[in-house]
Protein backbone atom coordinates (compact mmCIF):
# COMPACT_ATOMS: atom_id res chain seq x y z
CA UNK A 1 0.00 0.00 0.00
CA UNK A 2 2.51 2.74 -1.18
CA UNK A 3 1.40 6.37 -0.11
CA UNK A 4 2.52 9.67 -1.64
CA UNK A 5 4.50 12.06 0.06
CA UNK A 6 2.67 14.99 2.60
CA UNK A 7 1.92 17.78 -0.11
CA UNK A 8 -1.00 20.09 1.51
CA UNK A 9 -2.34 22.95 1.81
CA UNK A 10 -3.39 24.82 5.21
CA UNK A 11 -4.41 28.09 4.30
CA UNK A 12 -6.77 29.98 6.41
CA UNK A 13 -10.07 29.91 5.87
CA UNK A 14 -13.10 32.08 6.76
CA UNK A 15 -16.53 29.41 7.55
CA UNK A 16 -18.00 31.21 4.25
CA UNK A 17 -14.68 29.98 2.35
CA UNK A 18 -14.97 26.34 3.89
CA UNK A 19 -18.99 25.90 2.77
CA UNK A 20 -18.46 27.52 -0.86
CA UNK A 21 -18.84 24.95 -3.67
CA UNK A 22 -15.52 24.46 -5.33
CA UNK A 23 -17.12 24.22 -8.29
CA UNK A 24 -17.24 28.16 -8.58
CA UNK A 25 -13.43 28.03 -7.92
CA UNK A 26 -13.13 26.17 -11.28
CA UNK A 27 -15.30 28.11 -13.20
CA UNK A 28 -13.72 31.67 -12.14
CA UNK A 29 -10.03 30.07 -13.87
CA UNK A 30 -10.94 29.54 -16.80
CA UNK A 31 -12.73 26.83 -17.44
CA UNK A 32 -13.29 25.56 -21.01
CA UNK A 33 -14.98 23.32 -23.40
CA UNK A 34 -11.68 20.99 -23.67
CA UNK A 35 -11.32 20.81 -19.97
CA UNK A 36 -15.13 19.67 -19.86
CA UNK A 37 -14.46 17.22 -22.61
CA UNK A 38 -11.39 15.34 -20.48
CA UNK A 39 -13.66 15.65 -17.15
CA UNK A 40 -16.72 13.72 -19.22
CA UNK A 41 -14.56 11.25 -19.77
CA UNK A 42 -13.03 11.13 -16.70
CA UNK A 43 -16.20 11.00 -14.65
CA UNK A 44 -17.61 8.86 -17.33
CA UNK A 45 -14.79 5.91 -16.37
CA UNK A 46 -15.43 6.36 -12.62
CA UNK A 47 -18.44 5.80 -12.88
CA UNK A 48 -18.10 2.47 -14.90
CA UNK A 49 -15.91 0.93 -11.82
CA UNK A 50 -17.72 2.59 -9.52
CA UNK A 51 -21.04 1.06 -10.50
CA UNK A 52 -20.29 -2.57 -10.02
CA UNK A 53 -18.32 -1.77 -6.31
CA UNK A 54 -21.16 0.62 -5.32
CA UNK A 55 -23.74 -2.51 -5.83
CA UNK A 56 -20.99 -5.38 -3.94
CA UNK A 57 -20.49 -2.54 -0.98
CA UNK A 58 -24.00 -2.02 -0.81
CA UNK A 59 -24.93 -5.49 -0.83
CA UNK A 60 -21.78 -6.40 2.00
CA UNK A 61 -23.20 -3.72 4.35
CA UNK A 62 -26.48 -5.30 4.69
CA UNK A 63 -27.88 -2.00 3.50
CA UNK A 64 -28.84 -3.44 0.07
CA UNK A 65 -27.42 -2.58 -3.71
CA UNK A 66 -29.62 0.41 -3.92
CA UNK A 67 -28.37 2.00 -0.62
CA UNK A 68 -24.71 1.47 -2.60
CA UNK A 69 -25.60 2.80 -5.72
CA UNK A 70 -27.10 5.78 -3.51
CA UNK A 71 -24.38 5.76 -1.56
CA UNK A 72 -22.02 6.58 -4.44
CA UNK A 73 -24.23 8.97 -6.13
CA UNK A 74 -24.62 11.36 -2.61
CA UNK A 75 -20.78 10.77 -1.20
CA UNK A 76 -19.46 11.78 -4.67
CA UNK A 77 -21.57 14.26 -5.63
CA UNK A 78 -21.62 16.37 -2.49
CA UNK A 79 -18.13 15.74 -1.89
CA UNK A 80 -17.11 16.79 -5.00
CA UNK A 81 -19.10 20.55 -5.28
CA UNK A 82 -17.65 20.93 -1.36
CA UNK A 83 -14.72 19.18 -0.95
CA UNK A 84 -10.72 19.97 -1.39
CA UNK A 85 -9.19 17.80 -3.92
CA UNK A 86 -10.36 18.70 -7.66
CA UNK A 87 -9.95 15.16 -9.11
CA UNK A 88 -11.31 13.20 -6.63
CA UNK A 89 -14.32 10.59 -6.55
CA UNK A 90 -16.00 9.37 -3.61
CA UNK A 91 -18.21 6.64 -2.74
CA UNK A 92 -18.41 3.84 -0.61
CA UNK A 93 -14.97 1.86 0.10
CA UNK A 94 -14.17 -1.20 1.61
CA UNK A 95 -13.17 0.13 5.05
CA UNK A 96 -16.33 2.38 5.71
CA UNK A 97 -18.52 -0.91 4.01
CA UNK A 98 -16.70 -2.92 7.14
CA UNK A 99 -17.83 -0.71 9.87
CA UNK A 100 -21.73 0.10 8.03
CA UNK A 101 -22.17 -3.52 7.99
CA UNK A 102 -21.39 -3.80 11.10
CA UNK A 103 -23.26 -0.57 12.63
CA UNK A 104 -26.38 -1.75 10.46
CA UNK A 105 -26.08 -5.85 11.81
CA UNK A 106 -26.24 -3.86 15.60
CA UNK A 107 -29.10 -1.89 14.51
CA UNK A 108 -30.90 -4.61 12.41
CA UNK A 109 -34.23 -3.70 14.42
CA UNK A 110 -33.73 0.22 14.23
CA UNK A 111 -32.27 1.21 10.74
CA UNK A 112 -33.63 4.95 10.54
CA UNK A 113 -30.97 5.34 14.07
CA UNK A 114 -28.43 3.24 11.95
CA UNK A 115 -28.62 6.03 9.08
CA UNK A 116 -28.69 8.54 12.31
CA UNK A 117 -25.25 7.29 12.99
CA UNK A 118 -24.22 8.53 9.12
CA UNK A 119 -25.46 11.25 9.44
CA UNK A 120 -23.86 12.33 12.95
CA UNK A 121 -20.56 10.58 11.22
CA UNK A 122 -20.92 13.45 8.30
CA UNK A 123 -21.28 16.15 11.08
CA UNK A 124 -18.63 15.16 13.03
CA UNK A 125 -16.61 15.24 9.89
CA UNK A 126 -17.59 18.70 9.02
CA UNK A 127 -16.45 19.60 12.59
CA UNK A 128 -13.04 18.08 12.05
CA UNK A 129 -12.70 20.60 8.81
CA UNK A 130 -13.75 23.22 10.93
CA UNK A 131 -11.59 22.98 13.45
CA UNK A 132 -8.39 22.68 11.23
CA UNK A 133 -7.48 19.36 12.22
CA UNK A 134 -6.76 17.27 8.65
CA UNK A 135 -3.36 18.41 9.01
CA UNK A 136 -3.07 16.14 12.15
CA UNK A 137 -4.76 13.00 10.81
CA UNK A 138 -2.14 12.55 8.19
CA UNK A 139 0.26 12.36 11.22
CA UNK A 140 -0.98 8.81 11.65
CA UNK A 141 2.00 6.50 12.10
CA UNK A 142 2.03 4.28 8.86
CA UNK A 143 2.47 0.92 10.73
CA UNK A 144 -0.96 1.54 12.28
CA UNK A 145 -2.51 2.80 9.01
CA UNK A 146 -0.96 -0.53 7.65
CA UNK A 147 -2.43 -2.54 10.46
CA UNK A 148 -5.99 -1.70 10.17
CA UNK A 149 -6.38 -1.21 6.52
CA UNK A 150 -4.62 -4.88 6.30
CA UNK A 151 -7.16 -5.80 8.94
CA UNK A 152 -10.19 -4.62 7.03
CA UNK A 153 -8.72 -6.12 3.54
CA UNK A 154 -8.53 -9.28 6.04
CA UNK A 155 -12.50 -8.98 7.04
CA UNK A 156 -13.86 -8.43 3.87
CA UNK A 157 -11.95 -11.21 2.84
CA UNK A 158 -13.29 -13.52 5.71
CA UNK A 159 -16.76 -11.94 5.31
CA UNK A 160 -17.21 -12.89 1.56
CA UNK A 161 -16.33 -16.17 1.88
CA UNK A 162 -19.60 -17.55 2.68
CA UNK A 163 -21.12 -15.96 -0.43
CA UNK A 164 -18.57 -16.82 -2.48
CA UNK A 165 -19.59 -20.64 -1.93
CA UNK A 166 -23.13 -19.82 -2.67
CA UNK A 167 -24.18 -19.90 0.95
CA UNK A 168 -25.82 -17.26 2.96
CA UNK A 169 -23.65 -14.27 4.52
CA UNK A 170 -23.99 -14.65 8.25
CA UNK A 171 -25.56 -11.71 10.35
CA UNK A 172 -23.15 -12.32 13.34
CA UNK A 173 -20.26 -10.86 11.33
CA UNK A 174 -17.02 -12.11 11.46
CA UNK A 175 -17.10 -14.41 14.74
CA UNK A 176 -20.47 -15.89 12.73
CA UNK A 177 -18.57 -16.36 9.87
CA UNK A 178 -15.72 -17.96 11.26
CA UNK A 179 -17.86 -20.55 13.02
CA UNK A 180 -20.10 -21.24 9.61
CA UNK A 181 -16.73 -22.05 7.64
CA UNK A 182 -15.62 -24.51 10.68
CA UNK A 183 -19.17 -26.21 10.77
CA UNK A 184 -19.78 -26.05 7.16
CA UNK A 185 -21.02 -29.15 5.55
CA UNK A 186 -19.58 -29.24 2.26
CA UNK A 187 -22.46 -30.47 0.72
CA UNK A 188 -24.89 -27.53 1.96
CA UNK A 189 -22.53 -25.59 -1.13
CA UNK A 190 -23.92 -24.18 -3.66
CA UNK A 191 -21.66 -25.81 -6.71
CA UNK A 192 -22.82 -23.49 -9.65
CA UNK A 193 -22.54 -20.43 -7.30
CA UNK A 194 -19.08 -21.55 -6.77
CA UNK A 195 -17.68 -22.06 -9.93
CA UNK A 196 -19.40 -19.23 -10.79
CA UNK A 197 -17.74 -16.97 -8.34
CA UNK A 198 -14.45 -18.72 -9.27
CA UNK A 199 -15.06 -17.90 -13.08
CA UNK A 200 -15.41 -14.19 -11.82
CA UNK A 201 -12.30 -13.55 -9.72
CA UNK A 202 -10.58 -15.17 -12.12
CA UNK A 203 -11.83 -12.89 -15.20
CA UNK A 204 -10.59 -9.78 -12.94
CA UNK A 205 -7.24 -11.09 -11.58
CA UNK A 206 -6.14 -11.84 -15.71
CA UNK A 207 -8.05 -9.31 -17.07
CA UNK A 208 -5.43 -7.67 -19.66
CA UNK A 209 -4.21 -4.34 -18.25
CA UNK A 210 -4.89 -2.63 -22.00
CA UNK A 211 -8.40 -3.73 -21.60
CA UNK A 212 -8.57 -2.51 -17.91
CA UNK A 213 -8.31 1.01 -19.63
CA UNK A 214 -11.19 0.57 -21.85
CA UNK A 215 -13.53 -1.01 -19.53
CA UNK A 216 -12.84 -2.22 -15.62
CA UNK A 217 -12.94 -5.72 -15.20
CA UNK A 218 -15.40 -5.55 -11.99
CA UNK A 219 -18.04 -4.17 -14.48
CA UNK A 220 -16.38 -7.20 -17.18
CA UNK A 221 -17.70 -9.34 -14.26
CA UNK A 222 -20.61 -8.15 -13.22
CA UNK A 223 -21.94 -8.28 -16.69
CA UNK A 224 -20.75 -12.04 -17.65
CA UNK A 225 -21.48 -13.25 -14.61
CA UNK A 226 -25.32 -12.14 -14.45
CA UNK A 227 -25.45 -13.10 -18.33
CA UNK A 228 -24.18 -17.07 -16.73
CA UNK A 229 -26.33 -17.04 -14.22
CA UNK A 230 -29.41 -16.36 -15.81
CA UNK A 231 -28.18 -18.95 -18.58
CA UNK A 232 -25.21 -21.54 -17.66
CA UNK A 233 -25.71 -21.18 -13.95
CA UNK A 234 -29.06 -21.25 -13.74
CA UNK A 235 -31.08 -20.98 -10.05
CA UNK A 236 -27.40 -19.54 -8.54
CA UNK A 237 -28.88 -17.18 -5.13
CA UNK A 238 -29.34 -13.24 -6.56
CA UNK A 239 -30.17 -10.31 -5.73
CA UNK A 240 -34.37 -10.36 -5.67
CA UNK A 241 -36.43 -7.54 -5.86
CA UNK A 242 -34.42 -4.17 -5.96
CA UNK A 243 -35.95 -0.75 -5.58
CA UNK A 244 -36.02 1.96 -8.15
CA UNK A 245 -36.27 5.90 -8.44
CA UNK A 246 -35.77 8.42 -5.89
CA UNK A 247 -34.85 7.14 -2.35
CA UNK A 248 -37.62 7.89 0.72
CA UNK A 249 -35.90 10.75 3.40
CA UNK A 250 -34.32 9.10 6.60
CA UNK A 251 -36.73 10.41 9.55
CA UNK A 252 -34.56 9.20 12.50
CA UNK A 253 -36.04 9.27 16.13
CA UNK A 254 -33.68 8.39 19.55
CA UNK A 255 -33.52 8.48 22.80
CA UNK A 256 -30.99 11.09 24.25
CA UNK A 257 -30.02 8.13 27.01
CA UNK A 258 -28.50 6.44 23.79
CA UNK A 259 -26.58 9.24 22.82
CA UNK A 260 -23.21 7.09 23.67
CA UNK A 261 -24.22 4.25 21.72
CA UNK A 262 -24.44 6.03 18.78
CA UNK A 263 -21.64 8.50 18.97
CA UNK A 264 -19.06 5.85 19.04
CA UNK A 265 -19.86 4.12 15.80
CA UNK A 266 -20.10 7.69 14.61
CA UNK A 267 -17.21 8.78 15.79
CA UNK A 268 -15.56 5.59 13.96
CA UNK A 269 -17.38 6.73 10.91
CA UNK A 270 -15.76 10.18 10.55
CA UNK A 271 -12.50 9.41 11.68
CA UNK A 272 -11.93 6.49 9.62
CA UNK A 273 -13.89 8.38 6.40
CA UNK A 274 -11.59 11.60 7.17
CA UNK A 275 -7.97 9.22 6.96
CA UNK A 276 -9.30 7.45 3.89
CA UNK A 277 -10.20 10.64 2.09
CA UNK A 278 -7.09 12.35 3.05
CA UNK A 279 -4.74 9.44 2.24
CA UNK A 280 -6.57 9.19 -1.35
CA UNK A 281 -6.25 13.03 -1.69
CA UNK A 282 -1.96 12.64 -1.25
CA UNK A 283 -2.13 10.21 -3.67
CA UNK A 284 -4.31 12.54 -5.86
CA UNK A 285 -2.03 14.77 -5.49
CA UNK A 286 0.96 13.30 -6.65
CA UNK A 287 -0.53 12.15 -10.00
CA UNK A 288 -1.79 15.76 -10.13
CA UNK A 289 0.84 17.71 -8.89
CA UNK A 290 -1.48 19.88 -7.01
CA UNK A 291 -2.22 20.77 -3.49
CA UNK A 292 -5.46 19.96 -1.42
CA UNK A 293 -7.06 21.72 0.97
CA UNK A 294 -7.47 19.28 3.67
CA UNK A 295 -10.33 21.72 5.59
CA UNK A 296 -12.15 21.79 2.73
CA UNK A 297 -11.78 17.87 2.15
CA UNK A 298 -13.54 16.99 5.46
CA UNK A 299 -16.02 19.99 5.22
CA UNK A 300 -17.26 18.40 1.47
CA UNK A 301 -17.19 14.55 2.92
CA UNK A 302 -19.09 15.33 5.71
CA UNK A 303 -21.61 17.15 3.47
CA UNK A 304 -21.94 14.20 1.93
CA UNK A 305 -22.02 11.16 4.71
CA UNK A 306 -24.81 13.81 5.87
CA UNK A 307 -26.74 13.50 2.69
CA UNK A 308 -25.78 9.99 2.47
CA UNK A 309 -27.50 8.96 5.51
CA UNK A 310 -30.46 11.51 4.98
CA UNK A 311 -31.59 9.46 1.96
CA UNK A 312 -30.84 5.73 3.78
CA UNK A 313 -27.41 5.64 1.70
CA UNK A 314 -24.19 4.17 2.48
CA UNK A 315 -21.06 6.49 3.80
CA UNK A 316 -18.12 6.83 1.61
CA UNK A 317 -14.88 8.50 1.74
CA UNK A 318 -12.35 9.21 -1.05
CA UNK A 319 -11.54 6.38 -3.05
CA UNK A 320 -7.71 5.63 -4.36
CA UNK A 321 -8.86 3.98 -7.25
CA UNK A 322 -11.88 5.49 -8.32
CA UNK A 323 -9.69 8.56 -7.97
CA UNK A 324 -6.36 7.44 -10.04
CA UNK A 325 -8.98 6.28 -13.00
CA UNK A 326 -10.76 9.55 -12.91
CA UNK A 327 -7.09 11.11 -12.95
CA UNK A 328 -6.22 8.78 -15.97
CA UNK A 329 -9.26 9.34 -18.19
CA UNK A 330 -8.59 13.46 -17.66
CA UNK A 331 -10.43 14.36 -15.45
CA UNK A 332 -9.05 17.49 -13.11
CA UNK A 333 -11.67 19.44 -11.92
CA UNK A 334 -14.63 18.64 -9.39
CA UNK A 335 -16.68 18.37 -12.82
CA UNK A 336 -15.61 14.82 -13.55
CA UNK A 337 -16.65 14.01 -9.75
CA UNK A 338 -20.14 15.46 -10.22
CA UNK A 339 -21.01 13.69 -13.79
CA UNK A 340 -19.70 10.28 -12.45
CA UNK A 341 -22.23 11.01 -9.54
CA UNK A 342 -25.40 12.11 -11.81
CA UNK A 343 -24.17 9.17 -14.28
CA UNK A 344 -25.07 6.83 -11.54
CA UNK A 345 -28.04 8.64 -10.62
CA UNK A 346 -29.42 8.17 -14.31
CA UNK A 347 -28.88 4.09 -13.98
CA UNK A 348 -29.99 3.75 -10.26
CA UNK A 349 -33.47 5.45 -11.57
CA UNK A 350 -34.23 2.49 -13.55
CA UNK A 351 -31.57 -0.27 -12.72
CA UNK A 352 -33.72 -1.88 -10.35
CA UNK A 353 -35.01 -4.90 -12.83
CA UNK A 354 -31.71 -5.83 -13.82
CA UNK A 355 -29.59 -5.32 -11.01
CA UNK A 356 -31.93 -7.60 -9.22
CA UNK A 357 -30.50 -10.84 -11.35
CA UNK A 358 -26.88 -9.88 -10.31
CA UNK A 359 -25.73 -13.13 -8.38
CA UNK A 360 -24.60 -13.04 -4.71
CA UNK A 361 -21.48 -15.00 -5.73
CA UNK A 362 -20.27 -12.43 -8.89
CA UNK A 363 -20.45 -9.67 -5.85
CA UNK A 364 -18.40 -11.67 -3.63
CA UNK A 365 -16.02 -12.12 -6.24
CA UNK A 366 -15.53 -8.63 -6.54
CA UNK A 367 -14.99 -8.00 -3.37
CA UNK A 368 -12.80 -10.38 -2.72
CA UNK A 369 -10.16 -9.07 -4.83
CA UNK A 370 -10.92 -5.37 -3.77
CA UNK A 371 -10.19 -7.23 0.09
CA UNK A 372 -7.00 -8.64 -1.37
CA UNK A 373 -6.05 -5.55 -2.60
CA UNK A 374 -6.51 -3.29 0.15
CA UNK A 375 -4.36 -5.79 1.79
CA UNK A 376 -1.17 -4.36 2.82
CA UNK A 377 1.44 -6.98 0.87
CA UNK A 378 4.30 -4.42 0.02
CA UNK A 379 4.99 -3.87 3.81
CA UNK A 380 4.19 -7.54 4.41
CA UNK A 381 7.10 -8.71 1.94
CA UNK A 382 9.63 -6.39 3.55
CA UNK A 383 8.49 -7.63 6.77
CA UNK A 384 12.33 -8.87 7.75
CA UNK A 385 13.63 -5.89 6.72
CA UNK A 386 11.40 -3.23 8.63
CA UNK A 387 12.23 -2.52 12.53
CA UNK A 388 10.58 -5.55 14.62
CA UNK A 389 8.96 -2.81 16.72
CA UNK A 390 6.78 -1.17 14.28
CA UNK A 391 5.93 -4.44 12.67
CA UNK A 392 4.63 -5.43 15.84
CA UNK A 393 2.49 -2.44 16.38
CA UNK A 394 1.18 -3.01 12.57
CA UNK A 395 0.42 -6.78 13.39
CA UNK A 396 -0.95 -5.47 17.28
CA UNK A 397 -3.37 -2.93 14.90
CA UNK A 398 -4.47 -6.00 12.73
CA UNK A 399 -5.62 -8.35 15.11
CA UNK A 400 -8.05 -6.03 16.83
CA UNK A 401 -9.11 -4.60 13.64
CA UNK A 402 -10.10 -7.87 12.85
CA UNK A 403 -11.75 -9.47 16.08
CA UNK A 404 -12.26 -6.03 18.37
CA UNK A 405 -13.40 -2.78 16.60
CA UNK A 406 -11.29 -0.16 14.40
CA UNK A 407 -11.53 2.20 17.23
CA UNK A 408 -9.69 0.27 19.60
CA UNK A 409 -7.21 -0.79 17.29
CA UNK A 410 -6.67 2.61 15.97
CA UNK A 411 -5.99 4.09 19.60
CA UNK A 412 -4.01 1.12 20.87
CA UNK A 413 -1.95 1.17 17.36
CA UNK A 414 -1.23 5.33 17.82
CA UNK A 415 -0.09 4.79 21.65
CA UNK A 416 1.91 1.69 20.78
CA UNK A 417 3.84 3.71 17.58
CA UNK A 418 3.85 6.66 20.09
CA UNK A 419 6.50 4.28 22.30
CA UNK A 420 8.21 2.92 19.70
CA UNK A 421 9.12 6.16 18.09
CA UNK A 422 9.89 7.78 21.94
CA UNK A 423 12.35 5.18 21.83
CA UNK A 424 14.25 6.12 18.78
CA UNK A 425 13.44 10.09 19.59
CA UNK A 426 15.19 9.28 22.83
CA UNK A 427 18.59 7.81 21.49
CA UNK A 428 18.72 10.82 18.93
CA UNK A 429 18.12 13.62 21.56
CA UNK A 430 20.49 12.58 23.83
CA UNK A 431 23.43 12.84 21.27
CA UNK A 432 23.03 16.02 21.42
CA UNK A 433 24.20 16.06 24.98
CA UNK A 434 27.73 17.32 26.00
CA UNK A 435 29.09 17.38 29.33
CA UNK A 436 32.76 17.49 30.58
CA UNK A 437 35.08 20.04 31.82
CA UNK A 438 38.12 19.52 29.28
CA UNK A 439 37.89 22.30 26.45
CA UNK A 440 39.28 19.33 24.02
CA UNK A 441 36.13 17.39 24.15
CA UNK A 442 34.05 20.03 23.12
CA UNK A 443 34.02 20.87 19.45
CA UNK A 444 31.28 23.29 19.74
CA UNK A 445 33.14 25.92 21.84
CA UNK A 446 35.54 28.82 19.64
CA UNK A 447 39.27 28.66 20.45
CA UNK A 448 38.85 31.53 22.69
CA UNK A 449 35.89 29.74 24.80
CA UNK A 450 38.71 26.63 24.99
CA UNK A 451 41.26 28.54 26.02
CA UNK A 452 39.44 30.23 28.76
CA UNK A 453 38.07 26.50 29.97
CA UNK A 454 41.85 25.23 30.39
CA UNK A 455 42.50 28.13 32.46
CA UNK A 456 39.88 27.28 34.56
CA UNK A 457 41.93 23.61 35.36
CA UNK A 458 39.07 21.68 35.04
CA UNK A 459 37.00 23.69 38.14
CA UNK A 460 33.99 24.61 34.98
CA UNK A 461 31.34 21.57 34.02
CA UNK A 462 30.12 22.75 30.79
CA UNK A 463 27.13 20.98 29.73
CA UNK A 464 25.72 22.10 25.89
CA UNK A 465 22.26 20.80 24.70
CA UNK A 466 22.29 20.28 21.12
CA UNK A 467 19.17 20.06 19.31
CA UNK A 468 15.44 19.59 20.57
CA UNK A 469 14.83 17.89 23.90
CA UNK A 470 11.19 16.62 24.47
CA UNK A 471 9.89 13.81 27.07
CA UNK A 472 11.38 11.29 24.91
CA UNK A 473 14.90 12.11 26.18
CA UNK A 474 13.95 13.61 29.41
CA UNK A 475 15.02 10.44 31.69
CA UNK A 476 18.16 10.35 29.84
CA UNK A 477 18.81 13.64 30.41
CA UNK A 478 18.21 14.13 34.15
CA UNK A 479 19.84 10.58 34.06
CA UNK A 480 23.04 11.14 32.29
CA UNK A 481 23.68 15.20 32.90
CA UNK A 482 23.74 15.61 36.96
CA UNK A 483 26.78 17.77 37.83
CA UNK A 484 29.11 14.93 39.33
CA UNK A 485 32.34 15.44 38.40
CA UNK A 486 34.93 15.61 41.30
CA UNK A 487 36.89 19.02 41.70
CA UNK A 488 34.30 21.14 39.65
CA UNK A 489 32.95 24.94 41.39
CA UNK A 490 30.77 26.16 38.20
CA UNK A 491 28.45 24.52 36.48
CA UNK A 492 27.43 25.89 32.83
CA UNK A 493 24.10 25.00 30.98
CA UNK A 494 24.57 26.42 27.70
CA UNK A 495 21.08 26.59 24.83
CA UNK A 496 23.10 28.14 22.24
CA UNK A 497 22.37 24.97 20.05
CA UNK A 498 19.01 24.02 21.72
CA UNK A 499 16.13 23.95 19.57
CA UNK A 500 12.36 22.88 20.77
CA UNK A 501 12.36 21.55 24.42
CA UNK A 502 8.68 20.74 25.96
CA UNK A 503 7.31 20.51 29.58
CA UNK A 504 9.56 16.94 30.54
CA UNK A 505 12.57 18.01 29.29
CA UNK A 506 12.02 21.47 30.96
CA UNK A 507 11.63 19.84 34.38
CA UNK A 508 14.23 17.74 33.90
CA UNK A 509 16.83 20.55 33.37
CA UNK A 510 14.95 22.06 36.43
CA UNK A 511 16.11 19.01 38.39
CA UNK A 512 19.63 19.15 37.20
CA UNK A 513 19.76 22.92 38.18
CA UNK A 514 18.56 22.46 41.56
CA UNK A 515 21.01 19.34 42.24
CA UNK A 516 23.63 21.88 41.23
CA UNK A 517 22.73 24.13 44.00
CA UNK A 518 22.45 21.34 46.68
CA UNK A 519 25.86 20.37 45.76
CA UNK A 520 27.19 23.95 46.02
CA UNK A 521 27.76 25.03 42.53
CA UNK A 522 27.43 28.00 40.98
CA UNK A 523 24.41 27.79 38.21
CA UNK A 524 25.32 29.49 35.08
CA UNK A 525 22.89 29.53 32.11
CA UNK A 526 23.99 30.46 28.32
CA UNK A 527 22.59 30.99 25.05
CA UNK A 528 19.04 31.04 26.17
CA UNK A 529 16.24 32.68 23.84
CA UNK A 530 13.47 31.54 22.24
CA UNK A 531 10.70 28.99 22.59
CA UNK A 532 13.49 27.38 25.04
CA UNK A 533 13.32 30.62 26.94
CA UNK A 534 9.42 30.95 26.89
CA UNK A 535 9.08 27.21 28.45
CA UNK A 536 11.82 27.57 31.39
CA UNK A 537 10.30 30.88 32.25
CA UNK A 538 6.69 29.82 32.20
CA UNK A 539 7.61 26.55 34.49
CA UNK A 540 9.66 28.97 36.71
CA UNK A 541 12.77 26.62 35.97
CA UNK A 542 14.77 30.28 36.27
CA UNK A 543 13.58 31.68 39.80
CA UNK A 544 16.30 30.42 41.74
CA UNK A 545 19.31 32.05 39.47
CA UNK A 546 20.24 35.21 39.81
CA UNK A 547 19.54 37.36 37.38
CA UNK A 548 23.68 37.81 36.31
CA UNK A 549 23.91 34.37 36.25
CA UNK A 550 21.73 34.05 32.96
CA UNK A 551 24.20 35.20 29.87
CA UNK A 552 23.39 35.64 26.26
CA UNK A 553 26.67 34.66 24.90
CA UNK A 554 28.62 31.16 26.09
CA UNK A 555 32.64 33.15 25.87
CA UNK A 556 30.52 35.67 28.51
CA UNK A 557 28.96 32.48 30.30
CA UNK A 558 32.49 31.16 30.81
CA UNK A 559 34.53 33.86 31.33
CA UNK A 560 32.04 34.80 34.17
CA UNK A 561 32.48 31.09 35.75
CA UNK A 562 36.05 31.71 35.45
CA UNK A 563 35.77 34.51 37.74
CA UNK A 564 33.94 32.55 40.07
CA UNK A 565 36.86 29.64 40.18
CA UNK A 566 39.53 33.28 40.47
CA UNK A 567 37.72 34.18 43.30
CA UNK A 568 37.43 30.94 45.81
CA UNK A 569 41.03 30.55 44.79
CA UNK A 570 41.68 33.88 46.83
Amino acid sequence: MNRAPEKVSHKGHSLIQLFTPSLLKTFRSGYNLKAFKNDFFGGLTASIVALPLALAFGVASGAGPIAGLYGAIAVGFFATLFGGTASQISGPTGPMTVVMGAVIASHANNLPEAFLIVMLGGVIQIIFGMLRLGRYIVYTPYSVISGFMTGIGVIILILQTLPFIGLPSSDAGIYGTLQALVEIDPSFANLKAFMLAGFCLTLIIFWPVKLQRIIPAPLVALLAGSVLGATIFEGVPVLGAVPSGLPSIITPSFFLADIMKILQPAFVLALLGTIDSLLTSLVADSITKTNHDSDKELVGQGIGNLIAGLFGALPGAGATMRTIVNVRAGGHSPVSGILHALILLTVALGAGPIVSMVPHSVLAAILIKVGWDIIDWGYLVRMRHAPREKFIVMLVTLGLTVFVDLITAVAVGIILASFVTARYQAAEQIKGLKQTSNAEELEQLSEEEKALLRQADGKILVTILHGSFSYASARDLARRAPPTLTGCRVVIYDFSLTGYLDTSAALAINELISLSQKNNLHVIISGLEGDALKTLEGLGVLTNIPFAQIIRERKQAIAAAKSFVEAERL
